[in-house]
Order: C-alpha cells, then sequence, then structure tokens
C-alpha cells in the first residue's frame, strides 16, 4: 500500500497515527553501508591488509629465483598485485557475510528501509576499496624486482575496482549461499587459493585443463589487463576488452550476490 495514503486514513480515524518512512534510496543507502563498512574495515582490517600485501611480495621474492624477466615477469607481478584484492575482496568477504548470516546479523539488515542491492554493493565497495593500499605497493615493489617499467600503473585506477567487484561479488555470493559459518571461510580460503595458483603462475605453464579453469577465475581479466601494461608497446585494445569483461563479470556476481542477500534474509 503506497505510504501516502496512511495519513489520509490516520486523520479519517483520529487515531494520530504517524506514516511509515519512505524507503531509502539505493544511493544513498549504499553510500551510508559503505561508509559504515569501511570505518570497520579501517580499524579491524589494517593487520589482514598487511598481510595480504606481505604474502604478495613474499610470492614475488620466492619466484624472482625462477622468473628472470620477460611475459612471466610480468604474469607473475600481475597476479601478486590482483592477490591482494582477491585476498580481501574475496576471502575476507565470504567470512564476513558467512558470520553475519550465523549470528543473525542479517535480521538486523532486512528491518532497515534499504534495498538488499545497497547492502551488497555498499560492503563489496567497501572491501575492494580497502585493497588500493596493498596493490599499490605489491605493483611497484614488483615491478622494481624484476625491473619493469612503472609508467603505466595508473591502470590500477581501473583494474582495482573492476577485479575488486568480481571478486567481492563472488565472495558475498560463497559467505550468504554457505549454509554454514566454517564452509563460508572454506569456500573463500579456497577462492583465494586458486587466484595464487592460477593467477601469479604464468599461463604458458600449466596444463591446458587448468589452463580452461583460469579463463572462469574472475580476477583473470584483471591480471591480464594489468601484465599487458607492462610490455613496452601495451596493446590497449586487448587491455580494454579485458577490463570489459571484468566489469561484465562483477555486474553478474554482484547480481548472483544480491539474489543470495534476498534469499538468505527471508530465511
Amino acid at each position: 500500500m503506497p505510504t501516502g495514503a496512511l495519513p489520509l486514513r490516520s486523520q479519517e480515524a483520529g487515531d494520530g497515527a504517524a506514516p511509515l518512512a519512505p524507503r531509502a534510496r539505493l544511493l544513498p543507502a549504499m553510500a551510508a553501508v559503505y561508509r559504515a563498512q569501511l570505518s570497520r574495515a579501517r580499524v579491524a582490517r589494517i593487520p589482514l591488509l598487511f598481510v595480504a600485501t606481505f604474502q604478495s611480495i613474499g610470492i614475488m621474492v620466492l619466484m624472482r629465483g625462477v622468473v628472470d624477466g620477460g611475459s612471466e615477469a610480468r604474469a607473475v607481478v600481475a597476479g601478486s598485485t590482483v592477490l591482494v584484492v582477491a585476498f580481501v575482496a574475496l576471502n575476507l568477504l565470504a567470512q564476513y557475510f558467512g558470520q553475519l548470516r550465523a549470528s543473525g546479523g542479517l535480521d538486523h539488515y532486512a528491518t532497515l528501509p534499504v534495498p538488499p542491492a545497497a547492502v551488497v554493493l555498499g560492503a563489496a565497495g567497501a572491501y575492494a576499496s580497502f585493497t588500493v593500499p596493498g596493490t599499490v605497493v605489491t605493483a611497484v615493489a614488483g615491478s622494481l624486482l624484476f625491473g619493469l617499467p612503472l609508467g603505466q600503473l595508473w591502470i590500477l585506477g581501473a583494474v582495482v575496482p573492476l577485479a575488486g567487484a568480481a571478486l567481492a561479488g563472488l565472495g558475498a555470493a560463497l559467505g550468504l549461499l554457505a549454509p554454514r559459518q566454517e564452509l563460508a571461510t572454506l569456500l573463500g580460503q579456497l577462492g583465494m587459493s586458486a587466484a595464487l595458483l592460477l593467477g601469479v603462475l604464468p599461463a604458458e605453464r600449466l596444463p591446458e585443463p587448468i589452463g580452461w579453469a583460469r579463463d572462469l577465475l574472475p580476477s583473470t581479466y584483471g591480471v591480464e589487463a594489468l601484465a599487458r601494461t607492462f610490455e613496452p608497446r601495451p596493446d590497449w585494445a586487448a587491455v580494454g576488452l579485458d577490463l570489459a569483461v571484468c566489469g561484465a563479470v562483477g555486474v553478474v556476481s554482484l547480481a548472483v550476490a544480491t539474489w543470495a542477500y534476498r534469499r538468505a534474509a527471508v530465511r
């Protein structure tokens, strides 16, 4: 029933009941959730961001003894950089929504007059934004370690939000669809491990069946886009295509996460 009809009925009945507040719009509600989640992340997730960054730099140091340069070095640096996003946006967000569902925290969000998409998009955006310092540090450190050019690292401004959206949507969906909190944690860890093995290792060294699995991983296209920019003459058309695919996967994964949120909230 439209809320505008409530005051008229209240006046006719003479009971003095106040009308219900209108439902919050998507963008203001999403911004409120984003600010709240980002504030929470700054307090609780800084040590984990340090771990994610240190882990990625450690992997590059280990691979430095195996990879000398060329396309393999570009793949290692790009994969390690996007791995920071996978650790936070996929792994931690899966754990967060799994914990939220297990503890009954979804009931709190369900009572608020906000669209379900605002909760998912706000949380996903906050976790993806939280990875920016770690990805920049990892990309710069890897470029210096392998002697790659630093001039095109501005592409991180597109890679991080697009890969972050795809991985955050996947992480949120895993956390909301998992029947138990422990399973959500396990799925988040497995997803991050897949991003590590399939993203950091050079594609030409992977067996063909595993290469097919790599093509299905959302972060792969962010890795490919970043790796292409380390080339002496980047193919910007291919970079744009990889980013477009990454963005399309992000839209689909966030839509699935929103559906999973609605499904979990009504149970």
